[in-house]
């Protein structure tokens, strides 16, 4: 709903990627009433990932994560499942908010008042974007009236920029990153295409966080264990034609994007808005697809800077003529590097591990 107002293994291997493989950014769609790009066309968001090498604790995650044995589950539809989100201008008044874990929140202002559409059950996060100025706000634990207003962590993110928060910091999910982007959209599903990662979660996870993610929730040290930010690739091999062309679309895109872990929860519960407009039978059909069809990627080779969501651009293809605008240092191409599992960022610490006790709805 929309409101307006193991040990590791390495070897040495040539990687395909970018250019190689073929992968791509996109544009996700505006959201409705507005002309803001979610991020930009070469945000990690926005990466197609269906050529990116399997990550070599794939079938180990799976595993932590009970895939043999469960189908994805939609963790939205109409009221009250779902994530609502908030459209205002720069008119909407704005208000301090007190965090609970202030070190890690950004001050604000922030745009909230009685108009602003709250999530349901224990979580109560709050997403508002500004038509205006392009700016996404999310908040987690929101409550308050009038010009009194607090909640657990508040994290703000321009639309048009790939900076990432600053390493170690929470946002109002688990994995420090935002929310919107990753979820699955109504509007989205009528015109056709699904062009970004969906968020899902997963029970437990390690005490790690890989990139783009930049804090980590984790049950316990255990790289068997997924990470925050470990992307997860529907196969592509698994056949789609008996699905809707709704739900395709959906289907497509997890082929294509992926699914992004966020936030602990339940096992392979992904996101989506708040929507009266979600058929039943959509939902139902989603419920349908096998965990056990999904794989985990590598994308380490697709980073540019660990401060930042950008994709390196492709290198020039072997042989090609014209100047070279990209430092071979910042641009990815086909060349030996060390493959399987990738270092871990070290373990921070954790002063709100208490934030992410959270009750898991089964619906």
């Amino acid at each position: 709903m929309v409101r307006s107002a193991i040990g590791p293994a390495w070897l040495i291997l040539p990687l395909l990627t970018v250019l190689v493989m073929g992968v791509a950014p996109a544009e996700a769609a505006a959201p409705p009433t507005t002309s803001c790009q979610v991020f930009l066309a070469d945000n990690i968001w926005n990466t197609d990932i269906s050529a990116l090498p399997v990550h070599a604790r794939s079938a180990q995650w799976l595993g932590s994560m009970a895939a043999a044995s469960t189908n994805l589950h939609p963790d939205f539809g109409a009221p009250p499942y779902g994530f609502p989100y908030n459209i205002v201008d720069s008119t909407h008044p704005t208000v301090s908010v007190t965090f609970q874990y202030a070190s890690e929140s950004d001050p604000g202002p922030y745009p909230v008042g009685s108009d602003t559409n709250i999530e349901n059950g224990s979580d109560r996060h709050a997403l508002i974007i500004n038509r205006d100025s392009c700016t996404l706000y999310e908040l987690f634990a929101l409550s308050g009236s009038g010009s009194s207003w607090s909640a657990g962590s508040g994290a703000i993110f321009p639309l048009g920029s790939d900076a990432l928060r600053p390493l170690g910091w929470t946002s109002a999910d688990a994995a420090g990153l935002p929310i919107f982007p990753g979820l699955v959209r109504w509007d989205e599903v009528q015109a056709g295409a699904i062009k970004h990662a969906i968020r899902f979660t997963a029970q437990q996870s390690d005490q790690s966080f890989l990139w783009p993610a930049r804090h980590q929730a984790g049950t316990a040290a255990n790289p068997a264990l997924p990470p925050m930010g470990a992307r997860f690739r529907l196969k592509g091999t698994y056949d789609i034609s008996h699905f809707s062309p709704q739900a395709q679309v959906i289907v497509l895109a997890m082929q294509h994007y992926g699914l992004l872990l966020a936030d602990n929860g339940s096992n392979w519960f992904f996101s989506g808005t708040e929507d009266a407009a979600w058929p039943d039978s959509l939902l139902s059909e989603l419920k349908t697809i096998p965990a056990s069809q999904f794989e985990a990627v590598d994308e380490s080779a697709l980073m540019q800077s660990p401060n930042s969501a950008g994709i390196a651009p492709p290198c020039p293809s072997a042989g090609a003529t014209g100047s070279r605008s990209v430092p071979p240092r910042v641009c990815s191409c086909l060349c030996p590097v060390r493959v399987g599992a990738p270092p871990r960022l070290p373990q921070l610490p954790l002063p709100n591990q208490q934030r992410w006790l959270r009750r898991w709805r089964l619906h």
